[in-house]
This record gives C-alpha cells, sequence and structure tokens, in this order.
C-alpha cells in the first residue's frame, strides 16, 4: 500500500467524523453537561460501534442495504425515532440549580459505553460513512482485509480526535452556562439541533 493511501483514508476518516452529526452534538451537549472525562465512555462507545459497524461491512452487510433498499429506509425511521428520544432528553436535561431546588435526586447521566456504541447501528450517518469508506478504500486481492483494518484504525485514532474537539468545546461553553436560564437555553438549543440532523437524515 503506498503512502498516498494512508493520507486518503485518514483525511477522510477525519473529516466525516469531524463534520456535524447526532454523535457530534450529541458529544457536545454532553461536554457541557458533564464535562470531558465523564462523557469518555460516550467518546469510546461511539469508536467501539463504528469499529463493529466498518467490519460487518467488510463481511458483506453493507451489500445487503444495495440489494433491499428497503431496509434502509426501515433503519432511517427507526434512528429517526431514536434520535428524537435522545433529542428530547437533551432538551430537557436537568441543571444542577433545578436539582437542588426540587431536591430530587440528580438522575441525568452521560450516555453510557454500551449504548453509544449500538446507536451507531442505527445512526444513518455511521452507516453512510462505514459504506463510503469500505466500498471506496478497500483494495483488491490479497490486500482486502489489510486494508480493511487499517480503515478501522484510521476511524479509531482520527475520529477519536475529531469527535474529542466536539466534547472539548461542550467543556469550554460550560464556563458560560452560569446561571439557570443560561443552561435551559443551552439544553433547549441543543436538543434543537440534534433533532435538526433528521433533516438531513431523511434526505438522504
Amino acid at each position: 500500500m503506498e503512502l498516498s493511501f494512508f493520507f486518503a483514508i485518514g483525511l477522510f476518516a477525519f473529516v466525516m467524523s469531524v463534520t456535524p452529526g447526532p454523535n457530534n452534538l450529541m458529544l457536545l451537549a454532553s461536554g457541557a453537561q458533564f464535562g470531558y472525562m465523564r462523557t469518555l465512555p460516550h467518546m469510546f462507545g461511539i469508536i467501539i460501534g463504528m469499529a463493529c459497524l466498518i467490519g460487518s461491512v467488510l463481511v458483506g452487510l453493507g451489500a445487503v442495504f444495495e440489494l433491499y433498499s428497503v431496509l434502509y429506509d426501515i433503519l432511517k425511521v427507526l434512528g429517526s425515532a431514536y434520535l428524537l428520544w435522545l433529542a428530547w432528553k437533551i432538551a430537557n436535561a436537568p441543571t444542577d440549580d433545578k436539582v437542588l431546588a426540587s431536591d430530587k435526586p440528580h438522575t441525568s447521566q452521560p450516555m453510557r459505553l454500551y449504548a453509544a456504541s449500538l446507536f451507531q447501528f442505527v445512526n444513518p450517518k455511521a452507516w453512510t460513512m462505514a459504506i463510503g469508506s469500505v466500498s471506496t478504500f478497500t483494495l483488491a486481492g490479497d490486500l482486502y482485509w489489510q486494508s480493511g483494518l487499517w480503515i478501522m484504525l484510521a476511524f479509531a485514532c482520527l475520529g477519536f480526535i475529531a469527535i474529542s474537539l466536539w466534547a472539548g468545546l461542550g467543556v469550554a461553553i460550560k464556563q458560560w452556562l452560569t446561571s439557570v436560564r443560561r443552561k435551559q437555553y443551552f439544553n433547549w438549543f441543543m436538543g434543537g439541533m440534534t433533532a435538526a440532523t433528521l433533516i438531513f437524515i431523511l434526505m438522504d
């Protein structure tokens, strides 16, 4: 494999991972609400889920969607429904002040690793990334699996850097969230933006 292959797949993995989408918007909200360290399981879940997704495409699952396009439509419906539920959770996330005022236990918590991993299988953008990378960058013959593993590694390493930027941006925004009203407005805005990603999903 030539150096151009590694540069191309690295650039593709970073650009696709850093562009706005459900994962990154949820990480932005999580970073602002819980901080970077508590958001790490969410980030690792995304990386693990993407690796499993790419692996499933490598063994031929992506071809199933090409043969039976109705399955992709079903996937979009399921993903959209789950995304709306997540958007509602983000918009209605409690603030510390609200919890203390009502004397109720703080039940809000970051997305768990397994939940973030499983979400990739109903995330149409993740499927687009996986199918696009495998169909574009895998090499024929004996290099097929080797090139596939490099694709997985590129998304794991450069993808983690990309999504860390979003979580880090959330941490930076947290410094501005100094009042209950600002926290509420931020939660509503992020919930709305997460739901708005459905526009791009349904247009695909």
